[in-house]
């Protein structure tokens, strides 16, 4: 597949971890709800025939494809289970219409825990999903609240690969005037984080794989603060006891850093050097994945970024390739499986 756009990487077609779709019966139901809108604009007018010229004019293979904000816990328990299972089929569909371009992530309704450990049962073994898209609170309740753990027992025997994406922290965020996404859905995808290292989440179940949008938002330029209080929280130390454990002997908050590098980061609306640099500081190369963001993203926004990936002189021509493709592979070996001849 012709990669237009980037010199270096692996020769072959990317792999997209952050891919978006909009299913027509899901916006015709919101829209039945008086729902009309999410992020501050209207639904995009998404078809699968657009995500496959998509990928093919950006030279992805493959897309790691789930639902963002509002997803599906919406309204009330019944209404949220029915708009699951609506979304989990109508993505297992997907895969059978266009064999080898998308795998799947399970939207799951979140009002109630058990709901969505049977609905995960559901789209991993009877449709053949591959992992999990959730976001980062439901209705203030955020990541590594203690009444998901059921959820995430079952994640991590499954071992599977969980997608952490943003969305409205629960508060009225309206007195800024710039998007939701700008700056509010950074902060809560590290929000999210920061309450899955405190409540010991992560370390409980270390199989789930967890991979963070665009970059991490703020996690990696909070990452010292984060093991710092964990560790602080965690031993109940002094603060100067922990301060200098922190800056001293390094001994300390060895832990909450060891844990965060631990997770996967996507380069969606990231790809700069900016974010990059501060990224690479972090996690080691293999734990960041491509991602464009489609098609929430604008359009131009997807092409921009690719490039300034392509163009990045902090990764070789091998970390590229392993950037754009082979950490995927390695993250989710059943692409593998629907390699083209």
């Amino acid at each position: 597949m012709a990669r237009e756009d980037s010199p270096r990487g692996s020769g072959k077609g990317r792999i997209d971890v952050h891919h978006h779709i909009v299913p027509p019966d899901y916006v015709s139901t919101l829209k039945a709800q008086g729902m009309t809108e999410t992020t501050g604009g209207p639904f995009p007018d998404w078809q699968p025939s657009k995500s496959i010229r998509f990928m093919n004019r950006m030279g992805i293979d493959k897309a790691v494809v789930h639902i963002s904000t509002p997803g599906v816990t919406i309204r009330d328990r019944e209404f949220s289970r029915d708009l699951a299972r609506l979304c989990n089929e109508y993505m297992a569909d997907m895969m059978k219409d266009y064999p080898g371009r998308f795998a799947p992530l399970a939207a799951l309704p979140m009002f109630d825990v058990q709901d969505a450990v049977d609905e995960l049962t559901y789209a991993i073994d009877t449709l053949g999903l591959c992992g999990a898209g959730l976001l980062s609170n439901y209705h203030g309740a955020y990541l590594g609240d203690p009444s998901l753990d059921p959820l995430f027992a079952e994640l991590d025997r499954r071992r599977l690969v969980v997608h952490v994406h943003p969305t409205d922290p629960p508060y009225d965020i309206d007195t800024l005037k710039v998007g939701h996404p700008l700056v509010e859905w950074p902060f809560d995808t590290t929000r999210a984080v920061a309450n899955m290292v405190f409540n010991g989440t992560i370390d409980r179940f270390p199989d789930v794989k967890f991979i963070l949008s665009h970059g991490g938002g703020t996690t990696p330029f909070l990452a010292w603060k984060i093991a710092l209080q964990q560790y602080s929280q965690s031993h109940k130390r002094l603060w100067a006891r922990s301060i200098y454990d922190f800056l001293v002997t390094k001994r300390g908050p060895e832990a909450g850093m060891s844990v965060l590098k631990r997770l996967y980061y996507d380069t969606a609306l990231a790809a700069s050097p900016y974010a990059l640099r501060s990224l690479q500081e972090l996690v080691d190369t293999s734990h960041i994945l491509f991602g464009t963001d489609y098609c929430w993203a604008q359009p131009w926004m997807a092409p921009l970024f690719t490039k300034a990936l392509s163009e990045y002189d902090g990764f070789t021509e091998e970390d590229l390739a392993a950037v754009e493709r082979n950490n995927a592979m390695a993250l989710f070996p059943g692409l593998a499986d629907t390699e083209e001849e």
